[in-house]
């Protein structure tokens, strides 16, 4: 997948001048290389071609990684035009498989099963993978309607042949999940962690059959939310603990991740907390969708992916985000990246030279109409919003009054000192007193470009060579405006360079 590129690590030094049997003796090491991770963008496979995967899961055999979900016929819709914006068209065209080495570069093996596998389809979703050891077979588990569908195969990238349906899970309060995934545990077991399919807020572990996996046991209902439902779920273990993942019950839009832990699979989980990292941008604009942990040679960390339903909520560009999580002991952290590099065989990443460090910078995490948005302060009150019609996506910040106002939005982020540019698109009614797009308390004197003109249709405005000398920033729009006047602002980029 994804517009990848090669980013050196390490880089190897030929000697100069060595003598020839040094040389001959000592090979160059293979140069350690990391790819990179482009999120906010429609990710594509190896062969030029989109990657249409959503609501699915990652196995990984040998080496290689494969990832299966849904092709939904709207995605294709919302890839060709997105400007039309969300579409609710979740007819499944197939169920996909993806391979990949490097976690960045993926490409299409084929179809594991398609609609008229599924009898024609309906609700075709939440997929996951495993394999048994005792058939050797590759289990696949997804939604079907109302009920489970199984297929198998003896490969990870074959057809999976439809093998067995399941209509009822022992112990669930209303006898079928609601959203949920598989989990293979480091002994090779393999579970479903899910919600429960009306109101979803109670949340269960079980096994799958481990004869074939062909059978969801009866379930252990792990943790009750007293506070909405939670779909998404997610699971997956570091250092010997687990962790059970899920987002609001928000019918495909982003949301805070929430989380419990255990030292067991099935019981003794903690209270709920949400994931450090997620509360900003919420998730990087998506809801949980999958995650397992990468372990290499010199490190290890979790790969969240982030479902960005764009065509059936209207979450922005791009279907899949795949962020870090990393430990401080056992509380995770979320970071929110627009570019990053991973290194699969080593376990380790790295923050991307393109990082947009901004949060939440399209204004697209907050899914309604309000004037406090997440990741960003308000100085001046209401007259800050968000409304729809964006320069992207389906939101813009505002600011607007019907009498003289003094507004600010702004966000403080912490980053590498070095040197930036600061980009923002703009619409503007023009008459204000002062109206700014502005970059300040980094070290020295602000920076603005103003916009206080008419400016009528989509503009972009750029302040470079902001020199970062304290490790912070606060950048923003400003209005010391008369009645009237307004300016809407999106998509604001803060980068290297």
């Amino acid at each position: 997948m994804i517009v990848s590129a090669l980013v050196p690590l390490v880089l190897a030094l030929t000697p100069v001048g060595g003598s020839a049997s040094a040389t001959a003796a000592t090979p160059a090491p293979r140069v350690a290389a990391a790819a990179t991770i482009q999120n906010d963008v429609f990710w594509k496979d190896t062969a030029g071609n989109p990657i249409y995967s959503q609501g699915g899961g990652v196995l990984k055999v040998g080496n290689t990684y494969y990832w299966y979900g849904a092709k939904y016929n709207g995605a294709v819709t919302y890839y060709n035009n997105p400007s039309a914006g969300k579409n609710s068209n979740t007819s499944l065209s197939a169920i996909t498989i993806y391979s990949s080495t490097d976690l960045a570069n993926w490409k299409f093996e084929g179809n594991a099963m398609t609609a008229s596998d599924l009898g024609g389809a309906g609700w075709v979703g939440r997929i996951g993978v495993a394999r048994n050891p005792n058939t050797g077979k590759y289990v696949l588990i997804s939604q079907l309607n109302s009920e489970l569908v199984f297929g198998t195969s003896s490969t990870p990238n074959g057809h999976f042949t439809r093998a067995a349906t399941q209509s009822n899970i022992a112990n669930v309060t209303t006898g079928m999940s609601g959203d949920q995934s598989v989990f293979v545990d480091d002994d090779g077991k393999a579970y479903l962690a899910f919600s429960n399919k009306s109101g979803r807020s109670h949340l269960y572990v079980a096994a799958l059959r481990p004869s074939d996996y062909l059978q969801v046991e009866p379930a252990v209902n792990i943790y009750n939310s007293s506070a909405g439902g939670r779909e998404g779920n997610v699971m997956f273990k570091y250092d010997g603990t687990y962790y059970f993942c899920s987002s609001d019950l928000h019918g495909w839009n982003a949301s805070h991740t929430y989380c419990n832990t255990s030292k067991k699979v099935s019981s003794g989980y903690s209270p709920e907390f949400v994931m450090q990292g997620t509360d900003a941008d919420f998730s990087h604009v998506t809801q949980t969708g999958l995650a397992f942990t990468v372990t290499g040679s010199q490190g290890s960390f979790v790969m969240f992916g982030g479902d960005r339903w764009s065509d059936f909520a209207g979450n922005g560009i791009g279907y899949n985000q795949w962020l870090p999580v990393t430990f401080t002991g056992t509380t995770p952290v979320f970071h929110s990246l627009s570019q990053w590099n991973v290194d699969a065989a080593a376990g380790t990443w790295s923050v991307g030279s393109g990082n947009n460090h901004v949060l939440n910078p399209s204004a697209e995490a907050d899914r309604v109409a309000q004037n406090d948005l997440a990741g960003w302060t308000v100085s001046g009150g209401n007259v800050n919003s968000n409304k729809q019609g964006g320069y992207t996506g389906r939101w813009a910040f505002a600011q607007s009054s019907s009498s003289a106002y003094n507004a600010s939005r702004y966000q403080n982020i912490s980053l590498p000192n070095g040197t930036y540019t600061l980009s923002a698109w703009v619409k503007s009614s023009g008459g204000q007193k002062k109206a700014t797009i502005f970059a300040k308390n980094f070290g020295g004197s602000e920076l603005s470009s103003s916009i206080n003109r008419s400016i009528g249709s989509w503009t972009k405005v750029t302040i470079s060579g902001i020199t970062v000398t304290n490790g912070s920033i606060q950048v923003g729009v400003f209005s010391d405006a008369n009645a009237g006047n307004w300016v809407n602002v999106d998509d604001f980029s803060l980068v290297q360079g």
